[in-house]
């Protein structure tokens, strides 16, 4: 995988294999599967003599930082967070690689073949749109709120949970398990509760906290359960339940148009200047009113806005 000097990972496919560092070459590459803000992801397989051999591996190549000075800082706190924790619903780090020729560092993690974005999309692609089996909904639910719980039990705020970094393990022993992936932007946070507003934006727009969108400088977990509110709706609706659009325009700009479609659902009794008339979430969520479902989303969808600070 070389950028053309032979050096870094930028083309997997490449015939050039002579030029590839030491570690490289313990994996078959196979190709790029996915591309982020933080870098790139390649699927490659363990190669003999490992014990191990066969097992495809997922491969994350973080780009270089902004400075172009060295690894990203993103890299440093995800590697370092990752290698503090072990749960059956958080993604596994293998391997931490670095390319000396030009310090670009790689994360191998079990490979897992889908996530809840591509569940998702399958199901309303099919004709009139396939609603997910209620007990799936349940277990990917279940499985997600048990990572999460480990992760808060051990003071770890993820802040970027959506559907794209909940991870679903393919064929294998660990079948339909739910893993947690995407640790760039998760923080340790401590009591008494620490201003976490200097690290900037966190969250993508449709899953986050209405007391991110207003200008929080203290916050919790919360933030995280927000966003398992959000797709725990998706995956009953099959489409984003706050679909606001981001503005852009500058570093950190108030979102109008996300908070509207969240008062637009659930009322603007934190903003009392403002008049909406709302039917609740019920009215776009298809849940009996009574059940442990609706009561559990809910609350998920619970403002919290005592951490405010203006």
């Amino acid at each position: 995988m070389g950028d053309g000097n032979g050096r870094g990972m930028a083309n997997p496919n490449s015939s050039k294999h002579g030029n590839r560092p030491e570690w490289l070459q313990q994996y078959d590459l196979i190709g790029k599967i996915g591309e982020g803000t933080y870098g790139l992801v390649f699927l490659a397989r363990i190669k003999a003599p490992s014990p191990n051999r066969g097992k495809f591996i997922a491969i994350k190549k973080f780009k270089q930082s902004k400075d172009g000075d060295g690894v990203s800082p993103t890299a440093i706190r995800e590697i370092m967070l990752l290698r503090e924790i072990s749960h059956e619903n958080v993604v596994k780090l293998v391997n931490v690689h670095i390319n000396h020729a030009d310090m670009s560092l790689y994360l191998a993690f079990d490979y897992a073949e889908h996530d809840l974005y591509e569940i998702i999309r399958h199901h309303r692609d099919k004709a009139g749109g396939q609603p997910i089996n209620p007990y799936t909904v349940k277990s990917l639910l279940w499985q997600l709120l048990n990572g999460l719980n480990y992760l808060h039990s051990n003071w770890i705020i993820h802040r970027d949970l959506k559907p794209s970094n909940i991870l679903v393990m393919g064929e294998g022993e660990e079948q339909g398990v739910v893993k947690i992936a995407d640790f760039g932007l998760a923080r340790i946070y401590q009591a008494p509760l620490k201003p976490l507003y200097e690290n900037g934006v966190v969250v993508t727009i449709w899953y986050r906290a209405p007391e991110l969108l207003l200008g929080a400088k203290h916050y919790t977990s919360a933030v995280d359960m927000w966003a398992v509110g959000c797709i725990f709706a998706e995956l009953i609706t099959l489409k984003p339940l706050f679909q606001g659009q981001e503005v852009k325009a500058t570093q950190n700009p108030f979102q109008l148009d996300q908070l509207d479609k969240i008062f637009k659902v659930l009322g603007n009794y934190a903003c009392p200047y403002l008049f909406y008339e709302t039917n609740g979430i019920g009215s776009v969520v298809p849940l009996p009113p009574k059940s442990p479902a609706f009561d559990l989303l809910s609350r998920m969808l619970e403002y919290v806005f005592h951490f405010l600070s203006y």
